[in-house]
């Protein structure tokens, strides 16, 4: 799962219909910082498989949902569940912080 890429085509089925949680990692190839939460959005993947689906949306490729969903800064992680955005965290944070709101939204 952690080579899930969400665009603005697929989002609404991939994401605000999706039966379990969802973590959106909002980034661009350009931003340093986004590769530095890269391996760490893989590495949850992983860990939550079958319990919350996590992706990535780029972007440059898919505008229109970044802009729906206010997002400035990248990356921004945004955190789904029942099809609402009930949580955003912006800039690299650490593996911990990331869990602490997975295990919330799972709750």
């Amino acid at each position: 799962m952690a080579d899930l890429n969400f665009a603005d085509q697929d989002f609404e089925e991939q994401v605000l219909k999706s039966e379990m949680p969802v973590v959106v990692d909002f980034w661009a190839p350009w931003c340093a910082p986004c590769r530095i939460v890269s391996p760490i959005i893989e590495e949850l993947a992983k860990e939550y498989e079958g319990k919350v689906k996590v992706g990535k949306l780029n972007v440059d490729d898919s505008p229109q949902t970044a802009g729906k969903y206010g997002v400035m800064s990248i990356p921004s992680i945004l955190f789904f569940k029942n099809g609402q955005p009930v949580k955003t965290m912006i800039g690299a944070q650490s593996k911990e912080n990331y869990k602490k709101v997975i295990e919330e939204t799972l709750g």
